[in-house]
């Protein structure tokens, strides 16, 4: 089950995602003042090792050696502390991408970038698309791949469907691998191992399983190798780009056959 951001205030989620300096507050007392962008630290290195069940008012103010009450003079809620976590955690993504090298270069370091960041808070891909942040470094990663794509020359119609083909391909895969990592953990077995015991079960079970399932079969047919959920999930990345680019490709020729291999704004 994904979590859904904006659910808190939205004046103040707003305000808080497009400030421009950390918010500080003072409090009465001897403790010094804390700003949002501590809280907001504190509670993604939270979630980066426990994920969002493991996020709390109350886990974030131990972290930072308040209770959870004090934290409400900050922030409104977990459903707000959320929306600044996950703007702010695509912070740590570039703001641009060299274009010298074609599109297809660009989008490839993009998308790399995005899963990469994905897998190192696989938190945020709990966080649904259903309803957006709308903050500024969100932001910023979905103009720097329509700035990649402007330069195909396309109109915005036909770019569209790719932008959203591409982040359900990053985030697809970067659920995947993070899955894959959390299996493994929670239950003990690694992949090969599990597979290995059930398919050797299945087997026996169902001796004209390739018989009844042949194409199946052909399907999963792979090189000798052992078996792992992660290498897999980043094989039908590389290669579900490679088909996305394959298309993106034919459609420029069609439309201007000059600019195919070439990033030449339109």
């Amino acid at each position: 089950m994904g979590v859904y951001a904006g659910q808190g205030d939205p004046a103040w989620s707003i305000s808080a995602l497009w400030r421009e300096r950390p918010v500080a507050r003072t409090q009465p007392g001897p403790k010094r003042a804390i700003s949002l962008d501590e809280i907001v630290r504190a509670a993604t290195a939270i979630a980066d090792r426990d994920g969002l069940t493991g996020l709390s008012m109350r886990a974030v103010g131990e972290r930072l050696g308040r209770t959870a009450m004090s934290l409400y003079t900050y922030v409104p809620g977990k459903n707000e502390l959320i929306d600044v976590m996950y703007d702010g955690a695509h912070a740590e993504l570039p703001v641009a991408y060299d274009l010298a090298g074609g599109w297809r270069t660009a989008i490839t370091a993009w998308a790399g970038d995005l899963l990469e960041f994905h897998l190192r808070h696989p938190w945020t891909v709990q966080v649904s698309f259903a309803r957006p942040v709308l903050g500024p470094n969100e932001q910023v990663v979905l103009e720097n791949l329509a700035t990649i794509l402007r330069a195909t020359g396309l109109p915005a119609d036909r770019c569209r469907p790719l932008v959203t083909a591409l982040y359900h391909l990053v985030r697809g895969s970067a659920q995947t691998i993070t899955e894959g990592r959390k299996a493994a953990e929670v239950t003990g077995t690694p992949d090969e191992q599990w597979w290995s015991a059930r398919s050797a079960r299945l087997l026996a079970e169902v001796p004209d399983f390739a018989a009844r399932f042949p194409e199946s079969v052909w399907l999963s047919t792979r090189d000798a190798q052992p078996y792992s959920l992660e290498a897999i999930a980043r094989e039908a990345f590389a290669g579900g780009l490679d088909l996305l680019f394959t298309g993106l490709s034919a459609t420029i020729a069609a439309d201007h056959p000059s600019d195919s291999e070439t990033c030449s704004p339109g």
